[in-house]
């Protein structure tokens, strides 16, 4: 029997929560709250009252829970290097496998929040986000927590997700305990800072003053982003066709002395390094001649070797914010100028631009944050290569403002190929991006480079000799130059591992078709696998492909099952929440 709001003394809330309870107590849990019910209602002497508990103190045992809002696993990483050092016992969980009204059964918290893109949340917290944020949010005033946020301040809303997050709990009741730290790509040290101070807090909930030197990073025998691999490139030619408008590189790198592991749907993380024409084209238009000596990541160096290592081809609004104050032409900018101005510029754009500056050598490293690694999805299967990983590397150049401009890492990578030239790498494990482990459907959706972690699922399967059935939706420029691993598709076509193959190559005809124009096209089958239990991956750009992706997927919903559109997309949302549809979207 269930309890109505509408023939009960209970709100629906209350109601619903009784439902909830219910059906999961025994008969002698039933009969000792009606006991306790009744003396309470009654007053009698000696019965407890039910009252919500007092907060709990030091020397009181809670339970903390580490839990991750995590895109690309860095998140994920800091969780777990957190747990194995903390001195209080604390469990790591993904926002991911947590449903979100078992949120609120949660005690201590600290979330570890990324953003992704410009403000958005990471795929995996989004039904958390989305409960948090709606009428049926629950009370949190038993919940302690704190928020470290991951972001990238080249994007405008930097750490917004952290800040989202750190917001609502508050404002459902939870005790903040230690406040908000808002971390840049060079995060590292900070956390490790702010982890530590957390650790002490829920461990005994006295203030702790700031540190004034962060924790030493505990080094690890195995490779990592502190420690990459400086693994050999064996292989690395175009995949384009001749008279194609794109580079697209396939690179491959030995492994084989690195220990290193990884699974279908992880990224390779490259450090990379500045051009040398760049930095000395930067040394052109400073007024310093590169030999100053400067302390940059703990360790003297020249001022060119420093700028190595620093970001110098990005402006970001934290930037402008910090040399505002070595340039009158900069500091006269309001907010709205700036952000136009930093739009495919660079710094040799900005120091010719805003001259005369004041800044010295160490001031001007000190401005600058380190170059970000770059992360790129693996086209390779381990069991089908092993000792090597492969890449997919599209190389980026392009002219804005009246100079050649290359992608820092992209071009790092597609010119180097000479016997014995190396690339610093480490893994990235992707917990969100995952074959099924058993024989389901899948359909995989890219365009461009994003076509590689297909490769990698297709090589695994092919060496399970798994059954399940393959489907590919590709798109790029042209068929004859930019059907990337064409041969090897049409291989696994032939042999009977790719189920399905539809491509769309959008300027081999007078309208632009797209791969989110063939899943319309294919709607009743689409929608048919769907409903047999095929997971769904999507890879590329996260603006545009992966946004139209979603709304094609929606329409063949409501085409195909009647459904609306709200319930279209509460369809999407549970395949989420089941892990069938999963995206790696950049």
């Amino acid at each position: 029997m269930q309890v109505s709001a509408q023939n009960s003394p209970f709100t629906e809330k209350q109601a619903g929560l009784l439902n909830e309870l219910l059906p999961e107590l025994t008969e002698a849990q039933v009969q000792w709250l009606a006991g306790y019910t009744a003396a309470a209602g009654s007053g009698s002497a000696g019965t407890a009252v039910l009252e919500r508990p007092a907060r709990e103190t030091k020397g009181q045992s809670r339970s903390l829970t580490i839990l991750t809002a995590s895109q690309t696993g860095n998140g994920a990483a800091l969780a777990q290097e957190a747990a194995e050092t903390f001195g209080v016992e604390a469990s790591v969980l993904a926002a991911g496998d947590l449903k979100p009204k078992k949120f609120s059964s949660l005690e201590d918290v600290i979330l570890i929040a990324s953003t992704h893109g410009e403000g958005d949340p990471p795929d995996e917290a989004l039904d958390l986000y989305d409960y948090l944020f709606s009428k049926k949010a629950p009370d949190l005033s038993h919940m302690r927590f704190a928020v470290l946020a991951l972001g990238d301040s080249s994007y405008e809303y930097f750490c917004q997700t952290g800040k989202d997050f750190d917001g609502i709990l508050e404002k459902l009741g939870a005790e903040r305990v230690l406040e908000r730290i808002d971390c840049d790509v060079d995060y590292e040290e900070p956390a490790a800072t702010w982890l530590k101070q957390a650790e002490q807090q829920f461990a005994d909930g006295e203030p702790v003053s700031p540190a004034s030197e962060p924790a030493a990073p505990q080094e690890k025998a195995a490779y990592s982003k502190k420690h990459p691999y400086p693994a050999e490139i064996v292989t690395n030619f175009s995949l384009n066709g001749r008279g194609s408008a794109k580079e697209t590189r396939h690179i491959e790198l030995d492994l084989e002395a690195s220990g290193l592991t990884y699974e279908p749907g992880d990224s390779l993380g490259i450090l990379p390094v500045n051009d040398q024409a760049l930095v000395e084209e930067l040394l052109g238009v400073l007024d310093f001649n590169g030999q100053e000596t400067v302390l940059s990541g703990k360790e003297e160096k020249t001022l060119a070797k420093a700028l190595d290592q620093l970001e110098i081809t990005v402006l970001t609004k934290p930037l402008l914010e910090k040399l505002a104050g070595y340039s009158d032409q900069l500091a006269a900018l309001k907010e709205a100028e700036r952000k136009a101005y930093m739009e495919g510029r660079d710094l040799v754009d900005l120091i010719q631009d805003k001259a005369p500056w004041t800044f010295t050598a160490q001031q001007l490293v000190d401005s600058l944050r380190p170059i970000p690694p770059r992360l790129y999805s693996i086209a390779s299967s381990l069991s089908a290569n092993p000792g090597e990983v492969h890449l997919t590397i599209g190389a980026v150049r392009y002219e804005t403002h009246g100079r050649e401009r290359n992608g820092v890492c992209s071009i790092q990578c597609a010119e180097r190929g000479d016997p014995g030239s190396t690339l610093p790498v480490f893994i990235q494990s992707n917990k969100s991006f995952k074959l099924p482990a058993d024989e389901k459907p899948i359909i995989m959706i890219g365009a461009g480079t994003g076509v590689a972690p297909y490769r990698s699922f297709m090589e695994e399967r092919e060496e399970r000799e798994a059954e399940g059935d393959n489907w590919l939706f590709f798109g790029d420029q042209h068929f004859t130059t930019d059907f990337l691993y064409q041969t090897e598709w049409q291989g696994w076509y032939k042999d009977g591992l790719l189920t399905r193959m539809d491509t769309a190559f959008s300027r081999d005809q007078d309208e632009k078709i797209y791969v989110q124009h063939r899943i319309l096209e294919q709607s009743k089958s689409v929608f048919e696998w769907l409903e047999r239990g095929a997971v769904l991956y999507v890879c590329g750009d996260k603006d545009r492909m992966a946004g139209d992706v979603h709304n094609a997927l929606r329409t063949v919903i409501v085409q195909e099952s009647g459904r609306s559109e709200e319930e279209a997309e509460g369809y999407l949302k549970e395949l989420r929440s089941e892990k069938r549809y999963q995206r790696d979207v950049y």
